[in-house]
């Protein structure tokens, strides 16, 4: 393990990226985010994380591509260069790392602005002819299909018949009744790739033919019959005419790997970096974290930082500053206080930003890039060396020291301890002042009184505590610069019961000097809690004007929305008003029109009278619905439910039955049919009528949502056998239930087609691959019916 590498995984940069290889999709990302080293120039840096930013925004707006576990095909693609043929599984590889560059570059398609990224993705050389040709040519792992080429159909169609020929002369003869008692079983089944039958050992002189296996008893023999022995031969003929088709598409295929093998190998690096950056942008969002402001002048100043390896229900976040109005920060407060969370995670994420990583802080915390990050951290002691923790601490110092100048940021946990006190924290004190001649950002931990005075004393080195709360002997782990830290011994001994006067003779033994520092300690530690309640009670009390404000804003903006909505309202109504007013006007004059007619006719007079007072009744209703200040009948009505497609209800103002044709928008209007008439009305306008004895019709057509609904859940089935069927009956049945299978919102449906010779099988995976309602499909798996069935997945 190199220095660097000790000092990261004191700060458990290890740890980070193992989280962060968890993000990736692919095996080689994986061991990129493992390998990941802090970059200790600026530019570099700066380009990791702006990487990341731009992975991140993609992503927020996409989501986040995968590369979907493809493997390297570096080998592969140097023999296909080579000349040398790739297997099936090999070739099915290349597939699927060309269908992962090709989604690449679609997803990179949906942006339209100019990314940090787009040098990776100009990389991308998508080969989608060469990806269709593999995948049609290849039906599984170990199978290739039909299709792959005219003369590989074709010789399976002979294999095919001849074996249907075979079988057929098989048949005759274990169903003839001369051969019965010959017979062992009444089977066909194959040896060698021979298509033979069981017989009885001591009948094998009734049936003439080649012996090709025996049983383990010895009781049976398994016999060729001269039948059908040129029909096996030829078989064997078609097999090895079949291999070396197969041989021929393989090398063929090969071969257009092999041309644009270089391309593909320059696509697979890009993508697997790529994949990279996205799982940066996956953890990123998972720590809840965000890109820091990077520079290069050794200020850090973090906001609200949470350590990422600390569970967020026990990880409080803090506020913590280096660099800038001081170079040195020295941080104080008892055990188990958070001193130590506190120099790791300053370290940390200096490190996670080196590396393009997002830090789990508030917006506009700012971090630096180092030449180094040297860290002396925990309890180091090494009984193989014969080291105790002094010695331990001391050694690794020595090599900070090797390291340390201007453009490092130095880490010390316990600094001088495990020695005589007053030795330690001179040295300390001697220690830190040397690192700051060096021009090193220093950050310390301590429990030594010295070193705190000494920072009160100089320039450039500044105080922080863990904050401690006595009445509870229990830390808060809140950071608090430019504080010294109390040890707190004497109060936590006094709350745990030693008595007082063993506290009083203690406090006699210390110096006058220790028990005025720690009195002037305490004055500020009362101070700044003061402080601090007034800031809390003035925070209060802005919340809730603030509040206050906030509550007018918004009731004022819901008037503002109201008077829209009754605007809205109102002008959706009079055009309802208006359509109902046109369309009886063009009743009343159909009807003067039908009377005009009449006039020739004997009972002229009593037809005009009876169209006078019809005339006037629909007169007087169209003034009615022509009246928006008339108030209807039903008033208080509340529907029962919200409206659905299909409901029938009646229409208050127009006094007519209508259809919905759409469930209410956001202002409450929906779309409703009555007769031809299509118009918006608010659903306080409607009463629902039970339509449960009733043809409701949409548009003019039968419309019946529980009826259709109904029947597709009675005919959809999980499971589709087409075993006994012909190839086109077989495909015929199984577009019926892939669709009834839809509409019952089924996920998945298994296709048994039986082993046989394949053939059924081969169409069914063959016409999936087409169909639009299929995701995907495999084999089945042992329980599963194996080769015998077909799993596919629907959209």
């Amino acid at each position: 393990m190199t220095a660097s590498s000790r000092h990261s995984t004191m700060l458990e940069l290890d740890k980070i990226l193992a989280l962060l290889a968890e993000e990736t999709t692919c095996p080689d990302a994986r061991a990129m985010a493992l390998q990941l080293q802090p970059q200790p120039d600026f530019a570099s840096a700066s380009r990791q994380l702006q990487r990341t930013v731009d992975a991140n925004t993609m992503t927020n707006r996409f989501g986040t591509p995968g590369l979907g576990g493809i493997g390297n095909p570096s080998g592969m693609l140097k023999r296909a260069q080579l000349g040398a043929s790739l297997t099936i599984r090999e070739l099915l590889a290349v597939a699927s790392v060309l269908r992962a560059v090709r989604n690449l570059a679609g997803f990179r398609r949906q942006w339209e602005e100019p990314t940090s990224l787009d040098d990776l993705f100009e990389s991308l050389t998508p080969f989608r002819n060469l990806e269709d040709d593999i995948d049609r040519a290849i039906l599984t792992e170990e199978e290739l299909a039909d299709s792959a080429s005219p003369d590989l159909a074709a010789i399976r169609r002979k294999i095919q018949r001849t074996e249907a020929s075979i079988r057929t002369s098989l048949e005759k003869i274990i169903r003839s009744p001369s051969y019965q008692k010959v017979l062992q079983e009444q089977i066909i089944t194959i040896r060698d790739g021979r298509f033979v039958v069981p017989v009885k050992s001591e009948f094998r002189s009734e049936l003439k033919g080649l012996v090709h296996d025996t049983s383990s008893s010895g009781a049976t023999l398994f016999i060729e019959p001269m039948a059908v022995v040129e029909a096996n031969n030829e078989i064997r003929v078609l097999r090895g005419q079949e291999k070396e088709e197969i041989d021929r598409i393989l090398a063929e295929l090969s071969a257009q790997v092999g041309a644009v093998a270089q391309q593909i190998g320059y696509s697979y690096e890009a993508a697997v970096e790529l994949d990279l950056y996205f799982a940066k942008s996956r953890l990123a969002d998972k720590m809840r974290a965000a890109p820091p402001i990077l520079g290069q002048d050794g200020v850090i100043d973090l906001k609200k930082a949470r350590h990422p390896l600390i569970a967020g229900d026990k990880i409080v976040p803090i506020d913590i500053r280096l660099g800038g109005d001081f170079d040195t920060l020295v941080i104080t407060g008892p055990n188990t206080g958070g001193k130590t969370v506190a120099l790791k995670t300053l370290g940390l994420f200096t490190l996670m930003a080196m590396c393009g990583l997002f830090v789990p802080a508030a917006d506009g915390s700012r971090l630096s890039v180092f030449d180094h990050v040297l860290a002396d951290i925990g309890d180091e002691q090494s009984i193989e060396q014969s080291l105790s923790t002094f010695s331990a601490h001391m050694t690794n110092i020595v090599t900070i020291f090797q390291a340390a100048d201007r453009h490092s940021l130095v880490l010390l946990d316990e600094l001088g301890a495990g020695t005589d006190p007053v030795e330690g924290a001179a040295l300390a004190v001697s220690i830190i002042e040397s690192l700051r001649e060096r021009g090193a950002t220093v950050a310390a931990t301590t429990h030594y009184a010295e070193i705190k005075a000494y920072a009160l004393k100089t320039d450039g080195v500044e105080n922080a505590s863990c904050e401690f709360d006595v009445a509870t002997l229990s830390p808060t782990y809140r950071l608090l610069i430019g504080i010294p830290g109390r040890s707190n011994a004497f109060a936590i001994s006094k709350r745990l019961g030693l008595a007082q006067e063993i506290i009083d003779r203690a406090e006699d033994h210390l110096s006058t000097d220790s028990q005025r520092f720690e009195d002037v300690v305490g004055e500020l530690d009362q101070l700044r809690q003061q402080l601090e309640q007034e800031k809390t009670e003035a925070a209060v009390l802005r919340r809730q004007a603030q509040q206050l404000r906030e509550e007018a804003e918004k009731e004022r903006l819901q008037l503002e929305k109201d008077k829209e909505h009754e605007i809205e309202r109102a002008k959706n109504q009079a055009q309802g008003i208006i359509a109902q007013v046109r369309r009886q006007s063009e009743e009343l004059i159909d009807q003067l029109n039908e009377a005009l007619k009449e006039k020739n006719q004997q009972n002229f007079t009593d037809l005009a009278q009876k169209a006078k007072v019809s005339f006037k009744t629909d007169l007087h209703r169209l003034e009615e619905v022509a009246d928006p200040i008339l108030k209807k009948s039903g008033a208080g009505y509340t529907l029962p439910r919200p409206l659905k497609r299909g409901d029938r209800v009646q229409i208050v103002q127009m006094g007519r039955e209508g259809t919905v044709l759409s469930g209410e928008d956001g202002q409450g209007y929906v779309q409703v049919q009555a007769g031809i008439l299509k118009t918006k009305v608010h659903k306080s306008e409607l009463r629902l009528l039970d339509s449960s004895k009733k043809k409701v019709t949409v548009g003019g057509a039968p419309y019946s949502r529980r009826g259709i609904t109904s029947k597709t859940e009675r005919s959809a089935k999980t499971e589709i056998d087409l075993r006994g069927m012909t190839v086109d009956e077989a495909l015929m049945v199984l577009d019926k239930e892939i669709d009834n299978a839809v509409l019952a919102n089924l996920k998945t449906v298994t296709i048994i087609h039986g082993k046989g010779t394949g053939a059924l099988r081969s169409a069914v995976q063959q016409h999936l691959r087409r169909h639009k309602s299929v995701a995907s499909f495999r084999l089945g798996v042992y329980g599963e019916g194996e080769s015998g069935v077909t799993i596919a997945e629907l959209k």
